[in-house]
C-alpha cells in the first residue's frame, strides 16, 4: 500500500518536511517513490506538485492526516472529491 507522507530532514531542532509517495512498511526516513513537494514548519511554507499529488490519490494513495491537511491548503482533496463524484455520475 502506498502512503502519502512527511519525511523529515534539516537540522535538529529545525525541522524541513519532503512530502513523499511512500511504501507504508517503509522507514520513516527511507526510500521513497516519488517527491510531491516541501514542507516548512518553521515559517508555515509549503510547495506541492498538484497533478502528481492528485494522480497518487487517484491511484489510491492513503494521505496522512498532517499530509491530508496540508493538501487540502492547496486544493488538492477538494478536487479529487470533485474526480470521485464525477466518475459515479458517469
Amino acid at each position: 500500500m502506498v502512503k502519502l507522507r512527511l519525511k523529515r530532514t534539516g537540522k535538529k531542532k529545525s525541522a524541513f518536511y519532503r512530502i513523499v509517495a511512500i511504501d507504508s512498511r517503509a522507514k520513516r526516513d527511507g526510500e521513497y517513490i516519488e517527491l510531491l513537494g516541501t514542507y516548512n514548519p518553521n515559517n508555515g511554507e509549503n510547495k506541492i506538485n498538484f497533478d502528481a499529488a492528485l494522480s497518487w490519490l487517484e491511484k489510491g494513495a492513503k494521505p496522512t492526516d498532517t499530509v491530508r491537511n496540508l493538501l487540502s491548503k492547496e486544493g488538492v482533496m477538494k478536487k479529487h472529491h470533485e474526480n470521485k463524484l464525477a466518475n459515479k455520475k458517469k
